[in-house]
């Protein structure tokens, strides 16, 4: 137990406890993020198989959020969104290849400045062949590109690079509280970042979970074969590196395969990403339990989310990058007694996003906030309601000549509905049909009403209003992206995979 936390003690039996706050009030913040994880692969979240004990225990103690996003569903532009607080084409870091900029500011950064020790632990994934030490950490430990489930090659505060051999989830998991135990003895509160590589491709489970899943059928979602209102991109990209077709991740060897005996590689590789969240809820419950022991737990703001969702077989499709919600929506659990009981959990079904979590965790720390952030804090949202609360926002995601395998996508997301379209990239006539949902009544996005004629005129507003968001976020630019290409077949280079 810190000194500090003795003091609390004796001071609050004596009733002396001081009534103007030192920066030794401030919480802890362990900030836990995974990668690729959809929304519902949650026991909590309703997940049929997967049981997530450990994580469904911080829901039970605190908040669930039941409708959070990323604004761009892919992994290192949502880390730096998640950073920063801003759109991707705000921090510039629009594909898998761009580090987040050195002289941006960061919520970590301002944490450290303001008495905070600091440490990321994992998976950092911004500059993919840079493990060098970033700025706003005391302690960085990481490795290049995706790393390996099993005897990562990691460096520590830019020293050696040494491969640290067993399963990935575990070695960073022991790193995590290696470092915590250090910060013992502080008075200072720390910020802890731990990114795991689970369950990002290719999925190797821990061996105790290889066959966890054996027993379950998985066949492709009905919306795979919900395709003849679509556009005809979606149907273009079933045999490519991205469709239930093509290779799975390495899953299926011979492909494209549209053979009912197919399925089992789809099936496959559904249960080994399933096996690989449950070592991610060990390490939930690891951290938990340091936590619990050294008194600690409830001085913590205690984050588990992940960067993006994924596509599992929806509309034919895997991986993430579309304007489709499995691509979109991710999990986000928080405990901290502070603002919400253990004894009293709130579920929030309001539309939070990975913008906000810079301004959250800063207002929550007692922190200033960012110069310029793009989200909002939900600490009011959660502690007591928000009646002014978003009730749209935008997405966005540029063509990736890397991965040519989904279009531009811009997209709106109203409390009600959904509008995507697929700009061309140099200003001309959108080439892809549009896309409109009603989430109310339609949540798993099954029937396309862009072409129904009593929803024309909902159109023209959602699109107007479509572009009134962009507008905010890009007041003094235009919205610029690449010229699409097109639909590819050719596989990705391994060393981008």
């Amino acid at each position: 137990m810190r000194p500090f936390h003795c003091f609390l003690l004796f001071a609050l039996l004596l009733g002396n406890w001081p009534l103007t706050a030192t920066a030794q009030d401030r919480p802890n913040v362990v900030f836990i993020l995974t990668d690729d994880q959809r929304a519902d692969a949650l026991s909590c979240m309703g997940h049929p198989h997967l049981k997530t004990p450990n994580i469904d225990r911080l829901a039970e103690e605190g908040v669930l959020f039941k409708n959070h996003f990323c604004t761009t569903s892919l992994c290192s532009p949502s880390r730096a969104s998640i950073l920063g607080g801003l759109y991707a084409h705000a921090h510039g870091v629009v594909n898998n290849f761009t580090d987040y900029p050195r002289d941006l500011p960061t919520f970590p950064r301002q944490l450290q400045s303001e008495g905070y020790t600091t440490a990321y632990i994992g998976k950092w994934h911004m500059g993919e062949d840079d493990d060098s030490k970033r700025p706003g950490f005391d302690h960085f430990v990481t490795h290049r590109g995706q790393g390996k489930y099993f005897d990562t090659e990691f460096r520590t505060n830019d020293g050696e690079r040494e491969v640290v051999p067993g399963y990935y989830t575990t070695v960073v998991t022991d790193m995590a509280i290696d470092w915590m135990e250090g910060q013992e003895e502080s008075e200072k509160p720390f910020l802890l970042m731990l990114g795991h590589k689970a369950p990002h491709s290719f999925y190797f489970p821990e061996k105790k979970y290889e066959t966890a899943f054996d027993h379950v059928r998985i066949p492709y979602p009905e919306t795979a074969f919900q395709l003849d209102d679509k556009p005809k991109w979606i149907t273009q990209r079933l045999g490519t590196w991205h469709g239930i077709y093509g290779p799975l991740f390495d899953w299926r060897k011979e492909f494209p395969d549209s053979s009912a005996s197919g399925m089992l590689h789809f099936e496959n590789m559904v249960r080994a990403y399933w096996g690989t969240l449950l070592s991610v809820d060990d390490s939930v419950g690891r951290i938990y339990d340091y936590l619990y022991r050294t008194g600690e737990l409830d001085n913590t703001l205690f984050i588990f989310t992940s960067d993006n969702g994924l596509l599992e077989g929806e509309h034919g499709m895997v991986d993430k990058r579309t304007g489709h919600d499995p691509s979109l929506r991710i999990p986000l659990v928080v405990r901290y007694p502070e603002l919400v009981s253990p004894k009293m959990p709130k579920v929030i079904e309001e539309q939070t996003l990975t913008l906000d979590f810079a301004a959250s965790i800063l207002e929550i720390c007692g922190a200033a906030p960012l110069p310029k952030t793009q989200g909002r804090s939900w600490k009011k949202l959660i502690s007591e309601g928000d009646p002014d609360w978003r009730t749209s926002w935008y997405y966005e995601y540029n063509y990736e000549v890397q991965f040519p395998y989904t279009p531009n996508v811009r997209a709106l997301r109203t409390d009600e509905w959904k509008y995507i379209r697929y700009p061309h990239g140099d200003g001309s006539p959108d080439k892809h049909m549009a896309e409109l949902y009603n989430l109310k009544k339609d949540p798993d996005e099954t029937k396309n009403l862009i072409n129904e004629d009593r929803y024309q005129s909902l159109v023209v507003e959602l699109r107007e209003e479509l572009d009134t968001r962009i507008k905010e976020a890009n007041p003094d630019a235009e919205d610029v992206m690449p010229l699409d290409e097109g639909i590819k077949g050719e596989l990705p280079d391994e060393k981008i995979r």
